[in-house]
């Protein structure tokens, strides 16, 4: 076997993927001690961030010019830190589209499992079940808070697509997985007909709740606690939203998850799914296909799907119109129909 390496390869791009892991380590180290917060008043030097945060300086400029080269700082000309449009956005506590509790979660929560990797691969068994255990309320009471911003821009852009705010008669949702309301809530704050019935863990609803009451709109919910895989989720249903929930489970659960909405919603009614799509052949995009592993470690059954298979389980169901909706979601949204009377 030759020794020499061919021509054309380089180490670089490895190398650029070994050391990625500092990237999110190094948001949630800039986080935790506000630099985004103290920045937001304004351009400051290294000096000016540590005295304002009571971090040190050697510890601030390791981190702030990582930062810079990923772009989510940037450096004034006279050399001092500044945001950048995306930090500004979602670095700043104070902020509606605040990702810092997201950053926080996963850094802390999910990075330590993802060392156990190797032996998940060789045993295909998780190491915590989120979906199943007895911690998947706490986990999940957390998780819906800091995911909220994640899925408002696209709840929000379901509720102009299905023209909810022209409607003149009730709008019965059903909210399945409501978790913080987030799909219910923009629905809601498009028409005062709208009438959520948000089902998820007992837990989880106190989430709700408050989260509707923050929005302004917890007038419009009614919270039913239950599993929404196995429990009845009622019937004569205009709209039913589906957020980010088919991942958690296998694809028996799923069809039979689908079937039961179907008997949910009234003719004509329209099913709404947020998720993490892959490709057909399972070869990009890299956010999808990474939250598979994610399924991998944390739950017994679930994956990130094709669209293929998707409406492979919404024909099944019955389910008829299936499209799809380009919205700032991490994919595009899938909305199919029961048909009419």
């Amino acid at each position: 076997m030759s020794s020499q390496m061919p021509s054309q390869a380089t180490p670089q791009r490895l190398m650029q993927i070994v050391w990625s892991f500092a990237q999110p380590l190094a948001l949630q180290a800039a986080i935790e001690n506000r630099v985004f917060d103290v920045l937001d008043a304004g351009p400051k030097t290294i000096e000016e961030v540590s005295q304002a945060t009571g971090a040190s300086v050697r510890g601030l400029a390791a981190v702030m010019n990582l930062l810079v080269g990923i772009q989510f700082l940037a450096k004034t000309p006279d050399g001092r830190y500044a945001l950048t449009p995306e930090s500004s956005a979602f670095l700043v506590s104070t902020k509606p589209g605040y990702y810092g509790g997201f950053v926080r979660q996963i850094v802390s929560g999910l990075i330590p499992h993802f060392l156990q990797l190797p032996e998940i691969v060789r045993t295909g068994k998780p190491v915590e079940n989120h979906v199943g255990s007895s911690e998947a309320p706490e986990f999940f009471e957390e998780l819906v808070v800091n995911i909220l911003p994640v899925a408002y821009a696209g709840a929000r852009a379901v509720a102009e697509a299905l023209g909810v705010s022209r409607a003149v008669q009730p709008v019965p949702v059903l909210d399945i997985g409501a978790g913080s309301g987030v799909w219910g809530i923009a629905l809601a704050q498009a028409s005062p007909q709208v009438r959520v019935t948000a089902v998820d863990f007992p837990g989880v609803l106190a989430v709700t709740r408050k989260v509707a009451q923050q929005f302004g709109v917890a007038d419009q919910f009614t919270c039913a606690g239950g599993d929404i895989f196995k429990d009845d989720l009622g019937s004569g249903y205009a709209v039913a939203t589906l957020g980010h929930i088919l991942h958690m489970a296998g694809p028996d659960a799923n069809r039979s998850l689908l079937k039961r909405i179907f008997s949910a919603l009234a003719p004509g009614g329209t099913l709404v799914i947020g998720e993490f799509i892959v490709n057909e052949d399972r070869t990009g995009p890299v956010e999808p296909l990474a939250f598979a592993i994610n399924m991998l470690i944390h739950t017994e059954n679930g994956n990130a799907y094709t669209l293929g298979e998707i409406r492979a389980w919404l024909q099944e169901a019955g389910f008829v119109n299936i499209r799809t909706l380009a919205a700032p979601a991490p994919s595009p949204l899938v909305l199919a129909d029961k048909p009419g009377k």
